[in-house]
């Protein structure tokens, strides 16, 4: 069975590693954010691209319509 998870080593000054630790900071834990941080940006900006992929679209759709149906599935 494989892992879901992979070890990445990063390599930093003491000091910093040092000041961290005294603070009561786990480096590993700081990283891990930092990247599912980056990730997340990621996605956004390709759900971004999707999106603007459909804006023409939508942008055809009249609001009285969409007003229409939100009445409509709200009544339900």
């Amino acid at each position: 069975m494989e892992s879901k998870y992979v070890t990445i080593s990063v390599k930093i000054p003491r000091e910093i590693k040092e000041k961290l630790e005294k603070a009561g900071i786990s480096p590993s834990k700081v990283v891990k954010k930092a990247l599912m941080d980056i990730v997340k940006e990621i996605e956004l900006k390709e759900l971004e691209k999707e999106i603007e992929k459909f804006e023409d679209i939508l942008a055809k759709i009249p609001a009285e319509r969409v007003v229409k149906s939100i009445r409509e599935d709200r009544e339900r």
